[in-house]
């Protein structure tokens, strides 16, 4: 083995402390960082130094409270005040969690970094690092580390690779860690009671109030503002027309929403925007037209469809088999089976 120095994100969390025990099995010298990424995340600190000393590794404590501001929680905030639907872990991973982790690694003399995810990176004898599914598909956190940048895949091992959940969780509590029972960490983790329209308004003012467009194209009711809403949303719309309805579409430029009928859930398509492409030999600049899969949100099956990567950067999918609500905002991650080929940010609907 000729890497032994390795930097572990700690956290209060099962994942990450059984991946300290794992590596530790394996022969690496470890130690753990824990980025404290608001003043909410203090709790967060804590827990981790419990781990640390209950696993006696020492801790490193970075503060990004700027960082974490500017990268997550204000794209986060934009996003859902013009009608998108962001994952904020897909805006931190990248720019801030493994950007700020890496670089503490390269600077203090570690080799590797490693998490508690569920996925698996290959690193291939050509220096390229292909990210994949884990072997435990319903804890597989891939599509959340899809614009990994290849400099990043290249320092990371995951150690829960081929783990279930249960079987974490027994490793933790053979160890008698703190953390074998506790709970799964949450998507918006600077909000502990989740509701994240206050925080919004609290941080860009009062959302305006607009019409709600019936499918007949008649203004049927006044939405409190587009960042309390989604699209496929069909709960709590307060909106009565005698048969079901769901949200279509957002429009941020007139602050209207459009309904439609249950049932025109489906679109035939997506465009996406910021398109990431890991190096691979089935789509690329080269080869701009493959069949693959895809997923449009964190736990959606995935679905066949056509790439076509356009020359603005820009990617055109067209599913096989229409797919309910994808929602502009979201990701939609490209798999050539287990493999991540690379994904973009939904932009629209496309309709054939």
């Amino acid at each position: 083995m000729s890497t032994k120095k390795v930097l572990v994100a700690l956290s209060g969390g099962v994942d990450s402390s059984v991946a300290v025990h794992l590596l530790r099995q394996q022969g690496y010298e470890v130690e753990g960082i824990i980025l404290e990424f608001s003043p909410v995340h203090k709790a967060a600190v804590q827990a981790a130094q419990v781990i640390a000393d209950q696993l006696d590794v020492k801790l490193h404590v970075v503060e990004c409270h700027k960082e974490f501001e500017q990268n997550v929680i204000l794209p986060f905030c934009r996003e859902y005040q013009a009608g998108r639907t962001p994952n904020p872990c897909i805006f931190c991973n990248p720019t801030t969690k493994f950007g700020i982790i890496c670089q503490f690694a390269k600077e203090h003399g570690f080799d590797k970094i490693a998490t508690g995810h569920y996925a698996r990176v290959e690193h291939l004898e050509d220096g390229i690092a292909v990210l994949k599914k884990s072997a435990c598909i319903e804890r597989d956190q891939s599509y959340m580390l899809y614009r990994l940048t290849q400099e990043q895949l290249s320092m990371l091992i995951l150690p829960l690779e081929g783990l279930e959940k249960t079987e974490v969780r027994q490793i933790a509590r053979d160890l008698g860690l703190a953390s074998a029972d506790a709970p799964d960490s949450q998507e918006i983790c600077w909000l502990p009671d989740g509701d994240y329209a206050s925080f919004i308004e609290q941080k860009l003012g009062k959302s305006k109030s607009g019409d709600f467009i019936s499918p007949d194209g008649t203004v049927c009711g006044k939405h409190k503002g587009l960042l309390h809403y989604t699209v496929g949303q069909r709960k709590r719309l307060g909106i009565a027309l005698g048969y079901p309805v769901f949200i279509k579409e957002i429009d941020p430029e007139l602050n209207r929403i459009y309904l439609a009928r249950t049932g025109e859930e489906y679109a035939d398509g997506v465009l996406l925007t910021n398109c990431v492409i890991q190096p691979n030999p089935l789509l690329s600049k080269d080869n701009p037209i493959a069949h693959a899969n895809v997923k449009v949100r964190s736990r959606a099956s995935d679905a066949p469809a056509t790439i076509t990567l356009l020359e603005d950067g820009t990617a055109k999918v067209i599913f096989d088999t229409p797919q309910r609500a994808p929602a502009p905002g979201q990701s939609c991650v490209i798999y050539d089976g287990i493999t991540v080929l690379g994904g973009g940010y939904i932009s629209k609907q496309l309709e054939l």
